[in-house]
């Protein structure tokens, strides 16, 4: 069984004191939700402040993206080594970082490669356009994306992947829960091409586009759906915590 896991995207928003305000909001009652990974991802400018406030919870802590080299003159940038200690996972490849920063297939492999030598976690975002899905090049892209994240890496060790359509972002408009589950198992489909059955069974893949807690329960009851990388609905406390309570219930009496 994959242990679900939902994941709380804050992107650009909060204040250090307003990250804190959210935090302490939602706190106790998501540390009592047994039978689900979760994970907050504020801005860096947050992340020692979240870190305090979740300390001895079980509630692990995200960063937004970083920067493949250790250290350097890369002004702005975070390295994997800065982040190491501080938090568990890194959220990597997402489609705003591809589309508005020209992130490519190969950038985003460096990136995979640099989280995983250091002991970070990468969520690995992938997903189509609007115009690759209505053009039937939801497959293609994916897989190629799927791929190009672990070009010569021998193992993912861990690794979760995020299906994000990009036209379901911000959006509103979501994908089915069985649009989504088809192609999250083309991606599993990719990951067994890559590494065989027993890592295919293994790595869980979230669900992400406009997911909140009115129809979080349409994608968490799909077979090859492990839980949801949340945008919006994660800077609500009554969203997120009713987002990881049905995922709780849904996957325990599933």
């Amino acid at each position: 069984m994959r242990t679900p896991i939902i994941a709380g995207n804050w992107k650009m928003n909060t204040t250090v004191v307003e990250a804190a305000e959210l935090v302490k909001a939602m706190k106790d009652k998501l540390n009592q939700i047994a039978g689900v990974e979760k994970v907050l991802c504020p801005p860096f400018v947050s992340l020692t402040a979240v870190r305090e406030l979740i300390r001895g919870a079980s509630i692990k802590l995200g960063a937004q993206n970083m920067y493949f080299e250790k250290s350097g003159a890369y002004t702005g940038e975070v390295s994997p080594q800065m982040l190491s200690g501080l938090c568990e996972y890194v959220i990597l490849g997402h489609s705003e970082r591809r589309g508005y920063f020209g992130e490519s297939d190969q950038i985003v492999n460096k990136k995979v490669r640099a989280a995983l030598a250091t002991g970070l976690t990468p969520i690995v975002c992938v997903g189509e356009s609007l115009k690759e899905n209505e053009a039937g090049e939801t497959i293609s892209v994916v897989t190629r994306q799927v791929k190009g994240a672990f070009e010569g890496i021998d193992s993912p060790k861990g690794t979760v992947i995020a299906y994000e359509p990009i036209w379901a972002i911000g959006t509103g408009k979501a994908a089915t829960g069985v649009q989504a589950n088809a192609t999250i198992k083309v991606i599993r489909d990719s990951v067994f091409r890559l590494y065989g059955d027993q890592i295919a069974r293994a790595i869980r893949i979230q669900y992400g586009g406009s997911v909140n807690s009115a129809n979080i329960a349409e994608f968490i009851g799909q077979p090859d759906i492990d839980g949801a990388l949340v945008g919006g609905a994660s800077l609500k406390a009554a969203d997120f915590l009713g987002i990881v309570e049905q995922t709780a219930k849904i996957k325990k009496t599933g």
